[in-house]
Formats: C-alpha cells, sequence, structure tokens
C-alpha cells in the first residue's frame, strides 16, 4: 500500500534520503565540518548528560514521597525521555548555531546535484553572507524557541499534566527540527524565519515526520554523530521535492 506523500512517513523518508546524498561527489566534501562539530558536542554532551544525570536520579528518590513509590515505574520512563529530549534538543540548537556557516553550503552542494541548478542564495556577499546572516537567523530561531520551550517545561510541574508534557516535548522537538534543517535550503532561496513556518505549517505532517526521525536519529548513539549532515541533505531534497514547487508556484 503506497504511503500518501504528505504523511509523516513521507518525512521520514526524506530523512533517510540524507545517508546516499551526503557521499555523493561534489557534496562530499561540505559534510567534514559538520560532522567534526557533531562529533565534538556529542562527546561534551555525553559526558556532562551521564554526570547529570546521575545527580537528578538521586534527587528525585528523595523528593518522590513514599506513599507515591508505587508511580516510580510510570514516572521514570518518562522522566529518563524527557531529559534526553530536552538534553539533545538543546545540543541541536548549540550545534546548530555553531554549523550555520558551513550548513548553508552544504544545503547548496545537495541541491546542485538534484537539479543542477546554483541556488540564488540570500542576496548577501563575503562574511555578511557568509557568517553574518545564518548566525542572525540562528539567534532568531533561538529567540522563538525560548518563548516556546520554556512554558512547555513548566508543564512538567503540574500534576496530572505531567503525563502528557513528554509527548508535547516530543512534537515540539520534532517540529523545531524540520525546522532547523530546513533553514538552510530555504535560506539559500532568501526566505526568511516567518516565511520557512507558513511554508511548513502547509505541509504540517510531512514536516512533523521529517523533525521526528531527525530527533529519533539523535537519540540512537553512533547515528547521531551523522545527523546533522545527514538532516541537512535530506531537507534540501525534501524542499526540492515539496517546497521549492509551492515557492515557485
Amino acid at each position: 500500500m503506497p504511503v500518501p506523500a504528505s504523511s509523516p512517513l513521507s518525512g521520514a523518508a526524506y530523512l533517510l534520503s540524507g545517508f546516499s546524498l551526503i557521499v555523493r561527489k561534489g557534496v562530499r566534501r561540505w559534510v567534514i565540518l559538520p560532522l567534526l562539530i557533531n562529533i565534538l558536542l556529542f562527546g561534551a554532551l555525553i559526558a556532562y548528560s551521564f554526570n547529570l544525570m546521575r545527580s537528578w536520579i538521586a534527587h528525585f528518590n528523595s523528593w518522590l514521597p513514599g506513599w507515591l513509590s508505587w508511580l516510580e515505574w510510570l514516572l521514570w520512563p518518562l522522566f529518563v525521555l524527557s531529559l534526553a529530549l530536552i538534553l539533545f534538543f538543546s545540543f541541536s540548537l548549540v550545534a546548530g548555531f555553531i554549523a550555520a556557516p558551513f550548513n548553508g553550503p552544504l544545503a547548496a552542494a545537495v541541491e546542485r546535484h538534484l537539479t543542477g541548478i546554483e541556488p540564488p542564495g540570500d542576496g548577501s556577499s563575503g562574511w555578511v553572507g557568509l557568517v553574518l546572516v545564518p548566525l542572525g537567523e540562528e539567534l532568531r530561531k533561538l529567540w522563538y524557541n525560548l518563548w516556546r520551550l520554556i512554558p512547555l517545561l513548566l508543564l512538567f510541574l503540574v500534576p496530572g499534566v505531567q503525563l502528557l508534557a513528554p509527548i508535547l516535548l516530543f512534537l515540539f522537538s520534532a517540529w523545531l527540527l524540520a525546522l532547523q534543517y530546513l533553514d538552510y535550503p530555504m535560506s539559500n532561496h532568501g526566505l526568511r524565519f516567518d516565511e520557512m513556518r507558513a511554508y511548513l505549517r502547509q505541509r504540517r505532517w510531512l514536516s512533523l515526520g521529517f523533525g521526528a526521525a531527525t530527533l529519533g536519529m539523535t537519540l540512537i548513539p553512533g547515528l547521531n554523530l551523522l545527523v546533522m549532515p545527514v538532516a541537512v541533505a535530506g531537507a534540501t531534497q525534501l524542499w526540492v521535492k515539496e517546497f521549492k514547487p509551492l515557492h515557485d508556484a
């Protein structure tokens, strides 16, 4: 049975396409720097999260009243999942900010491979186009993310709602990862953050599927080292096949 073109599974398939794209001639050389950034940051994150997890576990055990000990089997998986989402989501923000000047050229190289046409760029040149514009967009995304992430994290303090908070956090993280990685090919065509969000809303489930698959890959040891270049390449194919026709219409 064919998968609907706008389904979450189709979005996940675009992420998988990134594995084959990053080894193509003309694309490979742009993968090295994002890959090195991923390796260095993930090494630091794993060491930090291990120590943080131990301290949070001890604090959680001391905080849980004895009469609620029967809830431990339910709360622990949610607690661990939520902590993992928060840590790896934070990593994605930091890694995206540092690698922004390198991921734009990677997206451009993938689009050249797919279409044979050079992306027009964002209209800037020199250091402004290479560094300042991408970093400015990353700061704008960071502001957008924090204003929505902080209230969501506060839901973990509300009794009853705590059980729904991890699900909402997962969906929100998937949406933000889709925005983050589709930003690179879209920025190469001069689109800004508000315009990107409008396009993604037109293919909401497709975008969420791509973001959810990216988040899942981020949580898998070993594969998470490749997530940045693979997601940039997959997002570029998603742009070329799904969003660029909307932009050109």
